[in-house]
């Protein structure tokens, strides 16, 4: 019996579009059979934050932090032509007229395909976020966790 093929991303990027890309390649290598983990770390943690607003014990720079960044995959940026938030609404309005999922959608089916969705606990303690303001279903680790999967990895990823 021939060993599962291993994909791991680093997602570090918070744009919308960086992060479709890594759910849809995570997506295709799970379709392929490939074992993938998606380790969300800075400013990547914004694909998996929940979209409600939390009412949590945190410091002033906590605090801010979570005000400064994106709530949810959905809110989430472009990466270029972001024109104020209105680069978002045309891309998801091309998007919804090709049928294509949208990056929520395809966090949903990633985890469907149980891809290993990985937080860095670092980052969360940095930027102040905490388990409760993230998706259910996702898994806290640090850097070991992430070189014990790429270590292995016939596809690894920086995106």
């Amino acid at each position: 019996m021939t060993e599962k093929k291993k994909t791991t991303i680093i997602l570090f990027s918070g744009d919308y579009d960086k992060a479709m890309a890594a759910y849809i390649i995570a997506n295709g290598a799970a379709a392929y059979d490939h074992e993938v983990t998606i380790f969300h770390t800075f400013w990547g943690l914004n694909a998996l934050r929940k979209d409600e607003s939390l009412t949590l014990k945190k410091g002033f720079l906590e605090k801010m932090f979570g005000k400064m960044m994106p709530r949810g995959a959905d809110k989430m940026g472009l990466s270029n032509m972001n024109f104020a938030g209105m680069g978002p609404k045309m891309i998801k309005h091309v998007m919804k007229k090709h049928n294509a999922m949208s990056l929520p959608s395809l966090i949903e089916m990633a985890q469907e395909q149980e891809v290993k969705l990985i937080a860095c606990t670092m980052t969360m303690d940095l930027l102040g976020l905490q388990q409760e303001e993230l998706l259910e279903g996702i898994e806290y680790a640090g850097v070991a966790a992430y070189l014990a999967d790429a270590e292995d990895g016939n596809v690894n990823l920086f995106i």
